[in-house]
């Protein structure tokens, strides 16, 4: 049975309150740190089943769609963070879900919380392998970059809550492993090789939404990335290797093999947070993955 949705004046006891909507990957991991750090954590979700999954790590759930016409009774919070992944089989369109319903949800919180989007390094176009940073202009050549593009603006526009955007470089950690299932088939990947690819451990991905949620003062962009871009080549290559996969091979006249060609630079991210990484390679954490999956599949196999 899923626990009854305390009233907002039982929430405010807790301090701090956090709302997190969408409970994939990154905002579970998110939602553990502020649990064990004692905040009272609601998540958003579409099911009743996730919603039993949340209550049963501590998570207070709510069970709605974003894409609703109207969505009631959200609880006051100090912060907002939205993480809507896209649910390929679902309905509804990429700008319906992250810019209809990121408004929906802007315009049914209640109070003056602070939002922090995920956003994404998708923003941008080919760069042909140049620096970008927040400065950056954002010419994206994609749908979901300029939908993205047009979330951070509604975020940035908002009068009653104060916004973060952090465009994600591509996540990765255990479970989500880029192409590892391609490379296991021996299917071709779209991309150039030699083109520069920019990851970010979940981990640390969730480290950073919890710092920035208790900075005094964020500002309304960063780009996060553990900053050491690889070339494809290398990184699927080391994947292949570690995960006894045949050697990649690509095939770069396919769409998705055009653009995405840059180099992510989050300087001003571990300024401004004084962090240090616990993946600051993202082929050492690979690495560290895929031992921690061989070891436990030993203890599997022995028992």
């Amino acid at each position: 049975m899923i626990p009854s949705l305390p009233t907002v004046a039982a929430a405010s006891l807790c301090a701090p309150t956090r709302l997190i909507v969408g409970c994939g990957a990154l905002g579970m991991r998110v939602a553990a740190r502020w649990v064990a750090d004692t905040s009272c954590v609601y998540g958003i979700t579409r099911t009743h089943a996730k919603a039993s999954q949340l209550a049963a790590v501590g998570i207070r759930p709510i069970v709605s769609d974003v894409t609703d016409t109207i969505i009631r009774d959200l609880p006051e919070v100090d912060t907002v963070f939205w993480s809507v992944g896209f649910d390929h089989t679902a309905s509804a369109t990429y700008r319906e879900v992250h810019v209809e319903g990121l408004a929906r949800v802007l315009g049914a919180l209640p109070g003056r919380p602070r939002l922090i989007l995920c956003s994404s390094t998708g923003v941008w176009g080919d760069e042909g392998g140049r620096i970008v940073n927040e400065q950056t202009p954002a010419l994206p050549t994609r749908e979901a970059g300029r939908v993205l593009l047009e979330a951070e603006r509604l975020v940035h526009d908002q009068k009653h809550c104060a916004g973060t955007s952090l465009r994600f470089a591509g996540l990765y950690g255990p479970g989500r492993l880029p192409r590892l299932e391609d490379l296991k088939a021996g299917r071709a990947i779209a991309a150039d090789p030699e083109s520069w690819l920019n990851l970010i451990h979940l981990d640390d991905a969730a480290r950073v939404v919890v710092a920035i949620a208790s900075h005094p003062a964020p500002r309304e962009l960063y780009v996060v990335s553990d900053g050491v871009p690889v070339r494809r080549r290398e990184w699927y290559g080391r994947l292949a290797a570690l995960s006894g996969s045949p050697e990649p091979t690509w095939d770069v006249t396919l769409p998705r093999a055009r653009g995405a060609d840059k180099r992510v630079d989050p300087a001003l991210l571990f300024h401004d947070l004084g962090m240090t990484l616990d993946y600051p390679d993202s082929l050492q954490g690979l690495a560290a993955i895929l031992k921690e999956i061989g070891s436990q599949s030993v203890v599997r196999a022995t028992r």
